[in-house]
């Protein structure tokens, strides 16, 4: 069966879009099996589960999982806002994906083509059919409104500083510095371990 690679891309943008609305970086994922249907959906949910995998691609691939009572989800699409990370391709790969349709390329840490192609990887013993840039401005435009969103705020608030006494005690403010230990020059150094 074909399946409308839009339709499902514009159910993952909405799923990107609750992302976006609960402080996540704004990524959804949407599986259909190989007759089209949903088997499920997901938004990226790293800060608020506290999980570093809470990737939206993983949570989808559990929670189809889960409806089917199997790992393997063969036959089934991966639909996805942006390319999947290294974690979230090597899911797909363990859960037999057949395809995979994402929208904005990640050249960071995309792994469909951009930094990695684990999908056509010979080495390994399962291949995904990857469609990329569907609605690819749409996703593309929702990651930078919420980096330009986050950066502005981050803008807004007040940098670290703090009060150093020097010896005519006078108080200034000094900008901290990644590395930079209070005024003590000897906890600013950098340490030396000793074998």
């Amino acid at each position: 069966m074909s399946l409308d690679v839009y339709a499902f891309m514009c159910k993952a943008l909405s799923e990107a879009r609750k992302a976006a609305a609960h402080g996540e970086v704004p990524v959804g994922a949407v599986i259909a099996d190989a007759e089209g249907r949903v088997m499920a959906r997901a938004f990226n949910r790293t800060v608020s589960l506290h999980d570093p995998t809470a990737h939206a691609e993983i949570l989808a691939l559990r929670e189809a999982a889960a409806q089917c009572g199997n790992y393997r989800l063969t036959g089934s699409t991966l639909v996805v806002t942006v390319e999947p990370c290294p974690m979230c391709m090597g899911a797909a790969l363990n859960a037999r994906i057949a395809r995979l349709v994402f929208g904005a390329f990640d050249p960071k840490w995309g792994a469909a083509g951009s930094l990695y192609n684990l999908a056509q990887d010979a080495r390994l013993n399962h291949r995904i059919e990857v469609t990329s840039g569907v609605c690819e401005e749409a996703c593309r435009r929702l990651m930078q409104d919420f980096f330009q969103a986050r950066r502005k705020t981050a803008g807004q608030k007040r940098r670290g500083t703090e009060v150093v006494v020097t010896g005519s005690t006078r108080n200034r403010l000094v900008p901290l510095e990644a590395g930079h230990v209070g005024s003590n020059p000897t906890l600013s150094a950098t340490f030396k371990h000793k074998n």
